[in-house]
C-alpha cells in the first residue's frame, strides 16, 4: 500500500537566507573545490534521498552563493502504510522503496528543471540516508 505525493508541486517555500543557521558553519564553496563544481549557474545543487523509516522522499536543495540562500527545488515522497494492527514491516517497507526511488528520482529532477531533457548536469553532488 502506498500513499502518493499529491499532483502538485512539492517545493513551494520561498528561498530562505543561510544567516539563521546561526551556529552552523559553512565553508566557502572553495574548500570543496576538489569533490565537485559548481553547475553552470554557479549554484550547489545537491539531490537527496531519504529511506531511513517508512518514508521514501527524493528532495533537490540549491544552495545559491551569490544571494547567499538555500532553496528546496523539490521534494517529492512516497509512504508505505502497513496493514492496519501490522506496525513497522522492514522487508515491505524495503520493497515499497525499491519500488519507487527510481521514479521519485525522475519526478524530483522533472519538476526542478522542467523541459529540460539532461537535468542530472545541474546537480553538484548526491546524499543519502
Amino acid at each position: 500500500m502506498s500513499k502518493d505525493t499529491p499532483n502538485k508541486a512539492t517545493a513551494t517555500e520561498p528561498a530562505c537566507p543561510v544567516s539563521p543557521l546561526g551556529n552552523l558553519a559553512i565553508p566557502p564553496p572553495s574548500h570543496f573545490s576538489h569533490l565537485y563544481k559548481p553547475n553552470s549557474d554557479g549554484n550547489t545543487v545537491v539531490l537527496g534521498i531519504e529511506g531511513s523509516a517508512n518514508k521514501c522522499g527524493v528532495g533537490i536543495l540549491c544552495y545559491n552563493p551569490k544571494d547567499e540562500t538555500y532553496q528546496t527545488l523539490s521534494n517529492p515522497r512516497k509512504t508505505y502504510v502497513s496493514p492496519k494492527g501490522c506496525g513497522f514491516l522492514p522487508k515491505e517497507t524495503a520493497w515499497h522503496h525499491q519500488a519507487h526511488v527510481v521514479a521519485l528520482v525522475r519526478a524530483a529532477l522533472d519538476e526542478a528543471y522542467p523541459g529540460e531533457p539532461s537535468p542530472e548536469r545541474f546537480l553538484s553532488g548526491i546524499a543519502f540516508t
